[in-house]
């Protein structure tokens, strides 16, 4: 059974999922920012309901949430979009990158104790008891690591989330930059014994490198292609050409899709105008990138499986 933040469902329930898609995020620092606007969590609320019942209606049914504990991870609010939608929400437990995550606490303990078995204790006890005193469980594991390096920190983290995956099964998604480190994320992984398939290596699609994306694939791993829209970062068009040449050597079974759009924000919002990044919503895979593969030649086959057999055999199996 899969845990969801309103309880548990098999995976042939989860249908049509976006694998890395978040409803509310805050980076590190924003309850400092006292000039802020408040927010306003009704408005939030329903602007998150309308948005995935407008999901819903393009064959939407399951979303996962990989917000790490450190970006204003808000569980009782994905709990109150799930119970008015009806949508399978997964949220995660985790910790993010260094450089722009809340590394210090950890760093701190760690001149002290053994800061990878605290960090692990305490993904072990999301996962299975619940965060906080909501009562809502992990379904995930969640960890990052900066561009072109891995740091000490981010490496203790990794190993925590892999000792918690052992303890639990729990599965793990990542988060990359620039399309770097994806390999170095995997070869900790396997250290401490996690079998790879029950990995995915998020934003794989900022790297265009086939070779990059190839290595990955064959030790068994999925690939989160799943920053479409954000084209500030990598043009849609690599993303979508590597996706393609990928497909056609036979990796369809071993690739997720999504957006990494942030819905609502803690503290002032992201200043960066639509006009920017004018495809960056979770409905944008559905309306312009599946059109997109079609017209290509991708069988409607390697899209199903992408949007829903890969996630539910990385959950289910």
């Amino acid at each position: 059974m899969i845990q969801t933040v309103l309880g548990t469902c098999s995976p042939a329930d989860l249908g049509v999922t976006l694998m890395h898609e978040h409803l509310l995020i805050g980076w590190p620092g924003w309850d400092s920012d006292t000039a802020a606007p408040p927010f306003q969590r009704r408005e939030a609320l329903k602007m998150c309901v309308d948005r995935m019942q407008e999901l819903q209606a393009l064959g939407l049914r399951t979303f996962l949430d990989p917000c790490p504990i450190d970006l204003a991870r808000d569980a009782e609010f994905m709990a109150e979009v799930a119970q008015a939608t009806g949508v399978h929400i997964i949220c995660a437990t985790g910790l993010y990158k260094e450089d722009q995550g809340a590394a210090p606490y950890f760093k701190f303990r760690g001149q002290f104790t053994d800061a990878v078995s605290e960090m692990a204790e305490v993904f072990i006890k999301e996962l299975t008891e619940g965060i906080g005193g909501s009562g809502i469980k992990a379904g995930i594991l969640k960890v990052a690591t900066q561009a072109h390096r891995i740091s000490p920190y981010e490496e203790s983290v990794l190993r925590a989330a892999a000792r918690a995956a052992q303890a639990t099964s729990a599965r793990i998604t990542t988060h990359t930059d620039e399309g770097t480190m994806g390999r170095e994320q995997l070869d900790i992984f396997a250290a401490e014994g996690v079998d790879l398939k029950h990995v995915i290596v998020g934003h794989s699609c900022g790297s265009a490198d086939l070779r990059y994306h190839v290595d990955m694939l064959d030790r068994g791993c999925l690939l989160g292609f799943d920053r479409f829209g954000l084209e500030i970062l990598q043009p849609d068009r690599l993303r979508t050409a590597a996706l393609i040449g990928l497909l056609g050597i036979g990796f369809h079974n071993q690739i997720v899709l999504s957006h990494d759009s942030v819905w609502c924000w803690r503290g002032r919002p992201l200043p960066v105008p639509t006009s920017v990044v004018p495809n960056w919503n979770p409905t944008h895979v559905f309306k312009n990138i599946v059109p997109a593969l079609r017209e290509a030649g991708v069988p409607q086959a390697k899209i199903d499986a992408m949007l829903i057999d890969n996630p539910r055999r990385f959950f289910g199996e």
